[in-house]
């Protein structure tokens, strides 16, 4: 049986400007978000993803295509749609001078059932050990942006929007995070989160989409977008490094970006170890430390096709 959509989005764009001074910041985007399912929106900074947001809830408007939301219109059914989503914005906007508390059961009142969702609220402040007696002047960045998890949250939406929603956040926070977005999941809800994070993305999405230049790359699950079979070595030697292993090492079909810097070698390496392992074998090796590529060098890789097919 086929999934249910409940965002799509066909041919979306927008551009700012006119003329010669156009700017295209989302181009003819074509998207489908499935219920049930975490979907990650991924891309550097200016690529589009906060765009595309404020297209879907409405805060600015498109200059071509369209988007429903749970088959409703994004401009016809605007309101219909915010009291059935859950948003955070990248940059959060409170009130400096009231308390966590005080915008917590404003919001509340807002959304109706003030008594219920405000119950709802303390139990995330407490999971997400956020104190809602302070103002919103005293929090720190990462307890602003818990104060807008817990403001996103509190009346159970169908669907959230979250754009960078861990920025901030300290390592225990996240995984709190992380876990409360699988249990979101279970219940068959939808997750839709912008993120330029890969290890949040790898933790909790099902889907990606990468998006580049206003431009949709490409939707993948999380196991096909992150099998990208390339890392960063760095081998330590105890003395000088053997004569001729550089030439040996960019002389290995796997081997690029071979640099050297006193007794270290640094190299990018796609697939096993085993050739690398040989060749370095001829020297006393120290230490060898490999890296995982950053997400902007998934998004190279994958754009330039040098990835495991």
């Amino acid at each position: 049986m086929a999934s249910e959509s409940v965002i799509e989005i066909n041919g979306l764009s927008k551009s700012y400007g006119s003329g010669k001074k156009q700017t295209l910041a989302l181009n003819a985007l074509d998207l489908t978000v499935n219920r049930g399912e975490i979907f990650g929106y991924l891309g550097p900074n200016g690529a589009g993803k906060t765009t595309t947001i404020r297209l879907l809830l409405d805060l600015i408007r498109p200059s071509a295509g369209s988007a429903r939301i749970f088959g409703l219109d994004i401009r016809a059914d605007s309101v219909e749609i915010h009291r059935r989503i859950g948003f955070l914005p990248g940059e959060l906007t409170l009130w400096e001078n009231r308390t966590g508390s005080q915008i917590i059961h404003y919001v509340a009142s807002v959304r109706g059932d003030a008594k219920g969702i405000a119950k709802h609220a303390d139990e995330l402040a407490e999971r997400l050990d956020l104190d809602t007696s302070k103002r919103v002047r005293d929090l720190s960045s990462g307890n602003k942006r818990k104060l807008g998890l817990v403001a996103a949250m509190m009346h159970a939406p169908e669907l959230l929007i979250l754009d960078e929603p861990t920025g901030g956040l300290d390592p225990l926070v996240q995984q709190t995070f992380h876990a409360m977005m699988d249990e979101y999941r279970d219940k068959g809800k939808t997750v839709f989160l912008s993120s330029h994070v890969l290890s949040e993305v790898q933790a909790i999405c099902d889907r990606v989409g990468i998006l580049r230049g206003g431009e949709l790359k490409a939707v993948e699950s999380v196991e096909k977008i992150t099998n990208v079979e390339f890392h960063w070595v760095d081998v330590t030697f105890r003395d000088a490094i053997p004569i001729g292993l550089q030439q040996q090492l960019e002389g290995l079909p796997s081997i690029s970006d071979v640099s050297t810097n006193g007794r270290r070698i640094r190299l990018r390496m796609l697939g096993d170890f085993d050739p690398l392992l040989r060749v370095i074998s001829s020297g006393y090796v120290e230490m060898v430390h490999v890296e995982e590529p950053s997400l902007e060098e998934i998004f190279l890789a994958y754009y330039s096709g040098d990835k495991e097919n």
